[in-house]
């Protein structure tokens, strides 16, 4: 069986409706297409991109490839948010002159230009370090005031590190650093949206249990589809979080590890899965966060993508 359930044939054979969306609207489903979905806006994250310096060519590319908007990723190595007199400025030009929106960045992981490589502690909101967590927030804290050149509309969060376990301590210490980071973000239009990780912090049930504990009334979720993929199922846990879901984070994998595929190119069931997004009620973009792969043209691919899952 296909990943859509259907046997044999390309992954996205139920799916190939002509023509893309030209511009964001509310259109009605498609009649007379079963399992036709309103249109979304098409989006992408520039991870597809994070291991090259950010540049304008680089956003051009994936505009090209039919990005109606996009998401930052937070790295120092990809985009220098602590440089801003010179990198960030060339990046706000680009979206100014282009028109162009910035929906999110992604808070950074680490705080160095290596992603740890040189021994540097991953970025964890979570942890029960006071000394660590205040350096936490503090980096996270240079990555929202891009929104002072580059207006932007969420700062997409993780709690905790991949697989780590629960405990109160840990989760007392999330809320916190949440409460601070949502009081800095808030004058400058940003909100915080928490993305569902593979760890015992950030189930649904969990996050659903922040969100209500702590009265974060503008707090929201970031749905990804391959973690709900790997941890459980992405029908459960869309169920689950629902009503909170603001962004998305699309991609594929084969539940075995959090490999940021291609839609298609694992084992979610895309027809379903698509389906469950548009009746998100806040209306959240379809967008890629995929790990680059030099064999694949990302421009052709996103219009493959985005000509499959998003309908005229």
């Amino acid at each position: 069986m296909g990943c859509f359930g259907l046997p044999g044939g390309n992954a996205f054979d139920s799916l190939l409706w002509s023509g893309l969306a030209s511009k964001v609207r509310s259109a009605r489903p498609s009649s007379g297409r079963p399992g036709a979905i309103q249109t979304m806006l098409k989006a992408i994250s520039t991870y597809i991109y994070v291991r090259e310096r950010l540049h304008p060519g680089l956003l051009d590319k994936l505009v090209s490839g039919g990005a109606q908007t996009i998401e930052i990723f937070g790295a120092r190595q990809h985009l220098d948010y602590a440089n801003r007199k010179q990198h960030v400025r060339e990046i706000a030009d680009w979206f100014r002159t282009s028109g162009v929106p910035l929906h999110s960045v992604h808070a950074p992981l680490y705080a160095d230009y290596e992603w740890g490589r040189t021994g540097s502690p991953p970025i964890n909101i979570a942890s029960t370090d006071r000394a660590a967590r205040i350096e936490a927030m503090d980096e996270i804290k240079r990555a929202i005031e891009l929104a002072e050149q580059i207006p932007f509309r969420f700062l997409i969060q993780h709690i905790g590190l991949p697989n780590e376990s629960y405990s109160e301590h840990k989760f007392e210490a999330a809320m916190t650093s949440v409460e601070h980071l949502r009081a800095f973000a808030k004058p400058l239009g940003v909100r915080v949206l928490l993305e569902n990780i593979p760890n015992d912090l950030s189930s649904p049930e969990r996050l659903l249990e922040f969100i209500r504990v702590t009265h974060f009334g503008d707090v929201g979720v970031c749905f990804d589809t391959g973690h709900a993929h790997m941890v459980s199922d992405v029908p459960q846990t869309f169920e689950s979080l629902k009503n909170h879901i603001h962004s998305t984070h699309v991609h594929d994998n084969a539940k075995d590890r959090d490999s940021h595929l291609w839609p298609g190119a694992g084992t979610i069931n895309w027809k379903e899965t698509l389906e469950l997004l548009n009746t998100a009620p806040h209306r959240p973009p379809l967008l890629l966060e995929i790990d680059g792969d030099e064999k694949i043209n990302p421009v052709e691919k996103m219009n493959e993508i985005f000509g499959q899952l998003v309908p005229a």
